[in-house]
């Protein structure tokens, strides 16, 4: 839990890239912090889901980061503990923001295999949860084609009084209701390149405003 007074780290102690320099307050969650927290996570659904063969899902376009994060720290523990989840891998593509506010549409873009699922076990990965509302109408639809069991995990989840009360099953860090860039998270596009996750300052949100 990263509470809201955190002070964060100053951008001079990190590497970032030039062009993003005057655009972030702070680093909030520096990259090893990431790899090391997705790395218990990889173990925690390995020891809850082991023995089930899972189809990996991605909401893209912020949670690829995560998402190939997280499976190659399984498949290292694939190699090397007695358990081991078999794994396929599939996308989905969602859209809910316009700059930076939520809208209140959720568009969904791609999936048209997902009656795949049916009767298997899925692990829907997701970047961020911050309303809820989006994950809830992902496992909507998910549910109407009768998996097994739907497990989700997301690096981020946001406290916002404009919560529905969603929390996934599995969570990397619990985060100040702050609008975050960085590890594929972005503001129109921008910032996925970044690989800390910041803190996007007022003026940055004007210079990239769509």
């Amino acid at each position: 839990v990263i509470s809201d007074d955190e002070k964060g780290h100053d951008l001079e102690l990190f590497c970032v890239p030039r062009h993003y320099e005057s655009d972030l307050d702070k680093v909030i969650i520096p990259h090893g912090l990431i790899m090391d927290r997705t790395e218990r996570l990889a173990r925690d659904i390995i020891q809850d889901m082991g023995g089930h063969h899972i189809v990996a899902l991605c909401v893209l376009k912020g949670g690829y980061k995560f998402f190939a994060d997280l499976l190659d720290y399984i498949k290292v523990l694939n190699h090397n503990s007695d358990k081991s989840v078999p794994l396929t891998v599939d996308f989905i593509r969602v859209k809910s923001y316009c700059n930076d506010k939520s809208t209140n549409s959720i568009k969904v873009i791609g999936g048209d295999e997902l009656s795949n699922l049916a009767g298997k076990v899925s692990l829907l990965d997701s970047d961020i949860v911050e309303t809820g509302r989006t994950m809830q109408t992902l496992l909507s639809l998910l549910n109407e084609c009768n998996p097994k069991m739907v497990k989700v995990v997301s690096l981020l989840v946001k406290r916002t009084p404009r919560s529905s009360g969603y929390r996934p099953d599995y969570i990397g860090f619990e985060v100040p209701d702050a609008f975050l860039v960085g590890y594929a998270l972005d503001y129109n596009e921008y910032f996925r390149d970044l690989s800390h996750i910041c803190i996007l300052n007022e003026q940055a949100k004007e210079k990239y405003k769509m």
